[in-house]
C-alpha cells in the first residue's frame, strides 16, 4: 500500500464504529467511533468527526476530533477544525479560528531530525565546488 494514496473514505452521512488500521491514507467526512492507526495521512473533512485516538504520519483537521492524537510528522488544525484531547507531533499549525483544547507535546527527535536534514542540505549548497 502507498501511504501517499488515499484508499479509505468514510463518506458524509456514514457512521463507522470500530477500529481502523491502514497503510494508506484515510479521509473522514462522516463520523467514526473507534481508534485509527494509519501509516499514511488522516484528514478529517469539515463535516467529519472522530471520537478516536489517532496515530498517523500527518493529520489535518477541518472537522472535529475527540481523543488523543499522535502525528509522527505534522498536525494541522484548519480554521473550521476542533480538537479536544492531547496531541503529540513534530510540527503544529493552527489556523485562525481553529480550536484546540488539551495539552500538546512536541516530538523533539523528529523535529531535530528535520532541522538536521535542512542544515545538512544548506551546508551542501554553500560548499564551493
Amino acid at each position: 500500500m502507498d501511504p501517499n494514496k488515499t484508499d479509505t473514505l468514510v463518506g458524509e452521512g456514514t457512521i463507522f464504529e470500530g477500529n481502523i488500521k491502514s497503510e494508506a491514507s484515510i479521509r473522514i467526512d462522516g463520523k467514526i467511533i473507534g481508534d485509527i492507526h494509519c501509516e499514511g495521512d488522516v484528514t478529517i473533512g469539515e463535516k467529519g468527526a472522530a471520537i478516536s485516538n489517532i496515530t498517523a504520519r500527518n493529520i489535518t483537521v477541518a472537522g472535529k476530533i475527540e481523543g488523543n492524537v499522535t502525528a509522527n510528522e505534522k498536525m494541522e488544525i484548519a480554521s473550521t477544525g476542533k480538537v479536544n484531547g492531547n496531541i503529540s507531533m513534530s510540527v503544529l499549525t493552527i489556523e485562525d479560528g481553529g480550536v484546540f483544547e488539551g495539552s500538546s507535546k512536541m516530538n523533539m527527535n523528529q523535529a531535530r531530525e528535520g532541522k538536521q536534514n535542512v542544515s545538512d542540505q544548506e551546508k551542501r549548497k554553500n560548499v564551493p565546488a
